[in-house]
């Protein structure tokens, strides 16, 4: 008898374990699912960003930009957010910096914001996602880097910044997009530099 009512539970405690599975499932999706869409504009830029491009340059504003063809690291993330989650950072960093000047670097020897480059430069993105992003502690652990987060480091003496992408290398270390010098790619080199701050976009 006891063995009779254990086989008639059965679909029953499957119906709940499956329930629970789904729902867990449905949480990690949305919860990542900035990152996801970050991701996805930020590998649409390989094969069409090809080159590298640092020459200031007077843009649009707001939501202006260089070519496609060219670019720096930082416009990965700053077309990467605009065309995922209509975030414009050129206006975004622009009105921070103006109202709180003396909170950014001055290695440029600026004495007011400047709405064409501001915002093409690693320093001064460091300072805002450190204002207005989730800023996060700085590992080794692969398991720690999600898809979409932003992530800074240096290249010898030279700020950089790259996105985590949602693949990773044989290892379990998340691959990243970005551009050092030949456009944007996609690249196992997350922990190949001496990092310096790690961000995630809030929902």
């Amino acid at each position: 008898m006891k063995q009779f009512f254990i086989l008639l539970l059965l679909p029953f405690l499957y119906l709940l374990v499956a329930h629970g599975q789904h729902t867990t499932e449905g949480n990690l999706l949305e919860a990542s699912s900035t990152g996801a869409k970050i991701v996805n504009a930020a590998k649409s830029q390989i094969g069409k960003t090809t080159s590298y491009a640092p020459a200031y340059k007077v843009i649009p504003y707001p939501m202006g930009d260089i070519p496609i063809e060219k670019g720096v690291c930082t416009d990965v993330v700053i077309r990467a957010l605009r065309d995922a989650l209509n975030y414009d950072l050129q206006k975004q960093v622009h009105l921070d910096m103006r109202g709180n000047f003396s909170t950014y670097p001055k290695i440029w020897g600026l004495k007011r914001a400047d709405k064409n480059i501001d915002h093409r430069r690693v320093p001064n993105l460091m300072t805002f996602l450190k204002r207005k992003a989730t800023s996060l502690p700085v590992t080794k652990t692969p398991a720690n880097y999600k898809p979409g987060d932003l992530v800074t480091c240096l290249v010898g003496n030279r700020p950089h910044i790259m996105i985590v992408s949602d693949r990773a290398s044989n290892d379990g270390t998340p691959l990243i997009i970005h551009n050092i010098g030949r456009g944007a790619k996609e690249e196992h080199s997350l922990f190949s530099f001496t990092l310096t701050g790690h961000y995630r976009m809030k929902p």
